[in-house]
């Protein structure tokens, strides 16, 4: 027999992260599709995380995100932009959820999301000192590595399987 309720409300019956497993979901299809990386990869995990939480958080609280329009790609593409202050962004949305009484499994999966993207680290090509003009794109030295925290690498990740997804969807 089934629980009650499956959406992680019900008093005491099965507690199943609708709304995460729905963006993850969507995160994973953006990566594939765009196929940046391989999947199962340090970098791709980052890419899946940090696109997958920023899916949740842009929707409605209390209901997943199931279809895709314009509007919700271009929000999603604001929010990873290389300018948007993104991990701040994240804090005040998760507090915001916690102060709003949406305590859930959802939330749980999001700030467990976030905490690993903060802790670990991937050796990449260090990108912070460029500086670029409108159609000029310097030389990259990938000798020059230094630890990110993943969800550095995984947002340009994530902002990339969306345009290239804009590109040909």
């Amino acid at each position: 027999m089934l629980p009650e309720s499956t959406n992680g409300t019900s008093g005491g019956g099965l507690a199943v992260p609708m709304a995460w497993l729905c963006a993850e979901f969507t995160a994973d299809d953006l990566l594939r599709t765009g196929c940046l990386v391989a999947p199962g990869t340090l970098e791709y995990r980052a890419g899946r995380q940090t696109l997958a939480l920023t899916i949740h958080l842009c929707a409605d609280a209390d209901a997943p995100a199931t279809s895709w329009s314009a509007g919700l790609i271009d929000e999603w593409l604001s929010r990873t932009a290389h300018d948007h202050p993104w991990p701040q962004w994240v804090r005040e949305r998760l507090a915001a959820r916690s102060r709003a009484g949406r305590e859930g499994p959802d939330l749980a999966m999001a700030r467990e999301t976030w905490r690993l993207l903060e802790a670990t680290r991937i050796r990449a090509a260090d990108l912070s000192g460029l500086t670029t003009s409108p159609g000029v794109f310097p030389p990259v030295d990938e000798s020059e590595q230094v630890w990110l925290p993943a969800w550095k690498l995984g947002l340009p990740l994530g902002h990339l399987a969306l345009h290239l997804y804009g590109a040909g969807g």
